[in-house]
């Protein structure tokens, strides 16, 4: 789990839009509760790399990682772009084959 969050978290900041893809399995969802809509499949995941992460230039940073059982996590994360400072967290799921299948994002 930490091999995923920290591979997140680096091609997040590296604006590697396809590189984030790759950690996704193909009926992955980001369920974001701070802007109120879910992200499914590739094109969601893509759509919401691109408008939050690249659109915002967000960095982010990990603070901590609480493992729930061998398959889910939960990241806090510090996040700064041109929206300025958030911290968050991260619900994060990997399947079977160890891809992120769900992601469920809020703000503190």
């Amino acid at each position: 789990m930490d091999k995923i969050v920290d591979t997140f978290i680096e091609t997040a900041n590296a604006f590697d839009v396809e590189g984030i893809l790759a950690l996704f399995g193909s009926k992955a969802v980001i369920e974001d509760a701070s802007v109120g809509q879910s992200f499914a499949g590739k094109a969601g995941v893509r759509r919401y790399v691109q408008e939050f992460f690249v659109g915002y230039k967000t960095m982010s940073k990990l603070l901590s990682l609480e493992r729930i059982g061998d398959c889910s996590a939960i990241a806090r994360i510090d996040f700064t772009g041109n929206f300025g400072h958030e911290i968050g967290s991260l619900r994060i799921r990997i399947d079977s084959a160890g891809l992120i299948e769900r992601i469920d994002a809020d703000l503190e």
